[in-house]
């Protein structure tokens, strides 16, 4: 019966946690991570898509709203961070959309 009571706690925890962080995201302009591809940007500058699903990772290590993880733009690695999308050029648009990384999150 504890187990189940665990197992229980953590499911709705883990819930919690991606819908605060889903709201979190949208009132700041971001895609909604797990539906769409996130444009991100990397501390060289780099811009590049990726899937960004809140408190799930297999690819980065999280930082709370950034991700140190491989840039397949300029083949090193790096803390990124989701950039909204109304604050990007259609060049840097255009830019981001040439490459995505790996299709896990």
């Amino acid at each position: 019966m504890a187990l189940l009571i665990g197992l229980v706690a953590v499911v709705v925890g883990v819930g919690l946690l991606v819908w605060l962080m889903t709201g979190w995201m949208r009132r700041r302009g971001l895609k909604t991570p797990g539906t769409s591809d996130v444009v991100v940007r990397c501390d060289q500058g780099h811009l590049f898509t990726t899937i960004w699903v809140p408190a799930i990772s297999f690819k980065a290590v999280r930082l709370g709203m950034a991700r140190y993880q491989h840039c397949p733009v300029g083949k090193h690695w790096s803390k990124v961070r989701p950039v909204p999308i109304d604050q990007l050029s259609d060049a840097e648009r255009q830019e981001a959309a040439r490459v995505h990384d790996i299709h896990i999150p």
